[in-house]
């Protein structure tokens, strides 16, 4: 992960810079209608647009998406090319939209361990739209917070064992610059759709003082007013990060 954050603007959350989403539901939507699974996945798509619309009017710098876990290569094969073939798409139709929005399109995660040509296409799409600032979007691809954690302490081993870095002297920040998510502000509203209680393996080391909201809503039915009473959910709660 490279680059600051993007700067503060007004809006009405105040105090909610970073806001990560567990997209949780696509499945379940579609088996409620019997349709495929990639219908469900395709709503989904439709989902993350208005959300990405939405956020910047409520103050949101940073939107994080759990796009793709490293373990959903465990799922049928057809599902993960349908869902590889899914961000190909949104990538290429969505990439002039989202620049001329000003936003701003990273990625954290192995991704690199994706496939040459969509690798080429993330970063094609990440250099365009680096300049922009109104919001940062990053999309969790082949992420796991695990391998996240163990990336970076082997990053930290090897400098150290290169003699570049004093073990004694590793403090929190050290490890957070080796992090994915290095110059963002950490979380503070991790939101799960679907009604689901887990993190999932989602930015375990960031969420440490994170707030949390779960809804009932299936991701493909969520919306900006779905998203407005998120907000205004995180607006209520008292944040003390352990001092009292």
């Amino acid at each position: 992960m490279t680059g600051a954050a993007a700067p503060a603007h007004g809006g009405e959350a105040a105090g909610l810079r970073h806001l990560a989403i567990i997209m949780d539901g696509n499945g379940r939507w579609a088996k409620a209608r019997r349709l495929p699974r990639i219908a469900g996945h395709r709503a989904g798509v439709e989902a993350v647009r208005r959300v990405v619309e939405a956020a910047p009017g409520l103050g949101i710098e940073v939107l994080t998406l759990y796009a793709f876990s490293s373990e959903n290569w465990k799922r049928p094969a057809d599902e993960v090319s349908d869902l590889m073939g899914l961000l190909r798409h949104y990538i290429r139709s969505e990439i002039n939209e989202l620049h001329r929005n000003g936003v701003r399109l990273d990625f954290i995660g192995d991704y690199r361990a994706l496939k040459p040509d969509l690798v080429a296409l993330l970063d094609d799409a990440r250099a365009k739209t680096a300049g922009n600032t109104r919001l940062t979007l990053i999309m969790a691809l082949n992420y796991g917070g695990q391998n996240e954690l163990v990336r970076a302490a082997q990053t930290l081993a090897a400098e150290a064992a290169a003699g570049r870095l004093d073990p004694a002297t590793i403090t929190v920040a050290t490890l957070e610059a080796r992090l994915d998510t290095a110059g963002l502000p950490p979380p503070d509203l991790v939101l799960r759709t679907s009604g689901e209680m887990r993190l999932s393996n989602f930015l375990l080391w960031q969420s440490a003082y994170a707030e949390f909201v779960a809804t009932d809503t299936l991701w493909p039915d969520f919306d900006a007013a779905a998203l407005a009473g998120a907000v205004a959910e995180f607006a209520t709660r008292e944040r003390r990060f352990g001092g009292r």
